[in-house]
């Protein structure tokens, strides 16, 4: 594919991308593929598929109380718990709006870790990381932003999510509709967003404007951003999935140049398929 290619020109040390059709096949790469980058909050997907195993083996459930009084498991997950971006702080009733919460991912996997018995780290290596073959990716901090990874890994990530293994198609499915429907909030570096729709992980593109995706992604796009540098996102669709890692903070740079390579990339899968 020679729209990976816009990626050469980003304001960056290193960048690496790829982008991988819903059958698992990668279509196109651009820049080294093994190189490991922090992931920062697209640690978030990572650690979201190991609590839908969880609750899969029935290790955990969703109404499982965690966090702040009245609040759960699925709260947690879909950053409705109402615990503040980095510390224990309340700043609404659980179920209220949507505060997005590096705090509450923590609570989660404490709550795996304490009912499976295993460090979550560990768990998440046992439960994805392994089962995908993804050697080169690491949970070294926190749970919402510690990873590390490979594009080359979360290409099979990326594969994973269109085309189920680990866990029933139907809980993907129900993780990637939107979870307490209607609640507003910050999608952090794009403002108040009304609703800012989220699933069981997943931040949801809905009809948010601006959005880090591109404008030619369908509603039912998921995925995530990461503050270093860093997105995947699954469009059902387009039948594919783009992943994009660099060594640059995210800033207005990335505001610039992803919104125009994801359509790229779009226009380009488009063009093949017709």
């Amino acid at each position: 594919m020679e729209s990976v290619r816009g990626a050469e020109q980003w304001p960056v040390d290193n960048a690496s991308v790829a982008v991988v059709a819903a059958d698992g096949r990668v279509l196109g790469t651009s820049g080294d593929q093994e190189r490991p980058y922090e992931l920062a909050s697209v640690t978030k997907l990572l650690t979201a598929y190991a609590v839908l195993i969880a609750v899969e083996e029935g290790a955990v459930e969703w109404d499982l109380p965690a966090g702040p009084e009245g609040s759960t498991l699925r709260h947690l997950i879909a950053h409705t718990s109402g615990l503040a971006f980095s510390d224990d702080t309340v700043q609404a009733a659980p179920g209220d709006r949507r505060v997005y919460s590096n705090t509450g991912f923590g609570v989660l996997a404490d709550a795996v870790q304490e009912a499976s018995g295993i460090a979550f780290p560990d768990y998440l290596d046992e439960a994805v990381l392994t089962p995908l073959g993804m050697s080169g990716t690491a949970l070294r901090g926190p749970a919402g932003s510690g990873a590390v990874s490979t594009c080359a890994d979360l290409a099979r990530f990326a594969a994973e999510l269109q085309a189920p293994r680990l866990v029933s198609a139907g809980l993907v499915a129900e993780a990637t509709s939107v979870v307490f429907p209607g609640r507003n909030g910050v999608l952090p570096g794009y403002g108040q967003q009304r609703p800012n729709d989220w699933g069981l992980g997943f931040e949801l593109r809905d009809h948010k404007s601006p959005h880090w995706t591109g404008t030619g992604n369908s509603p039912r796009t998921f995925g995530h951003f990461g503050q270093s540098g860093t997105f995947l996102w699954v469009d059902p669709e387009a039948g594919a999935a783009c992943v994009a890692l660099t060594d640059r903070r995210f800033g207005p740079w990335a505001v610039e140049a992803w919104t125009p390579f994801s359509d790229a990339v779009l226009a380009e899968l488009s063009s093949r398929a017709s």
